[in-house]
């Protein structure tokens, strides 16, 4: 089974340098990591954070906004006045009820254009970066500025994957691939050939909590994370860091897989420490390399 490092195509693209770079912040760490590699590189930054959303001590020293979501108006004003044309949407956002997002005119005319309750997130994110595009702006994947964050197609760490759990990751390969098709979710459970969870609106965390109380006896369950099929790759990547692999260490899980070149892997020192300690394996896969072998 895949255990060498070879690059995608993502890995491949070259690093990006701009007057200014726009960071559409949410919440979690990779905000942060992006803005940290931006001033090792001397990139300018102006970030725009969300209330209730982003994490406040990101922004301090630094040259940003803090609005609501549906203030759409207001941000794209803001960016214009401070000469943005690049942006990085990135950090995880929860998606809000149409009451809680209070939306101005501009934010209300987006909607106006789509058929919201009938799009997935991917299908949403689809539709916001062609309005942003059509409003002039470039978007830019992460990966284009934090050229370490995309998962290697290796083991991270000590602990490979047993001869035995080839089968549940290649079932948890399939399964994520079919379920990112429907655009639902990145993420699955899978323990002994029982798929025990599939990712939907509650996140991975949640996903990782719920089936913690329908694990079996003997070897733990593996969580597989993949792209959707249809995925932009510069929004929303699946992602993995240390806080992952505590909370699969926790419910007694076996491993994390991960797709090798189109997911991002948060802090690799310290995921390969902590699976290292709770003697668990995390590796990056080419789907398609296990797939085929599966057959």
């Amino acid at each position: 089974m895949p255990t060498t490092a070879q690059q995608s195509s993502l890995e491949l693209s070259n690093p990006v340098t701009v007057p200014k770079l726009g960071i559409i912040a949410g919440g979690g760490d990779l905000p942060g990591r992006l803005i940290h590699a931006c001033d090792q590189a001397g990139q300018p930054v102006f970030i725009v954070g969300f209330e209730g959303q982003t994490d406040a001590s990101i922004l301090e020293g630094r040259n940003f906004m803090m609005t609501r979501l549906g203030a759409a108006g207001q941000i794209l004003e803001t960016l214009r006045t401070h000469d943005i044309h690049d942006l990085v949407l990135i950090g995880s956002i929860r998606r809000p009820t149409l009451t809680e997002l209070k939306p101005d005119l501009r934010t209300a005319q987006f909607f106006a254009t789509i058929a919201l309750k009938s799009l997935g997130d991917d299908g949403l994110l689809k539709v916001l970066r062609s309005e942003l595009e059509k409003e002039g702006f470039v978007i830019h994947g992460v990966h284009r500025f934090v050229t370490d964050l995309l998962a290697p197609q290796e083991v991270i760490g000590k602990h490979k994957p047993k001869k035995a759990d080839w089968p549940d990751i290649q079932r948890g390969i399939i399964a994520s691939q079919q379920l990112g098709l429907l655009d639902i979710g990145q993420s699955v459970v899978v323990q002994e050939g029982i798929l025990l969870g599939v990712e939907g609106v509650e996140g991975t965390d949640e996903l990782i909590k719920r089936c913690g109380a329908y694990r079996r006896g003997g070897r733990g369950p593996i969580l597989v994370k993949t792209c959707k099929p249809q995925q932009d790759h510069d929004f929303d990547l699946p992602a993995v860091g240390p806080e992952t692999v505590r909370k699969c260490a926790a419910v007694g899980m076996s491993g994390i897989v991960l797709h090798a070149g189109h997911s991002l892997l948060i802090d690799r020192k310290k995921v390969a420490a902590l699976a290292d300690e709770h003697k668990l394996f995390v590796v990056g896969v080419d789907l398609e390399a296990v797939t085929n072998n599966a057959a």
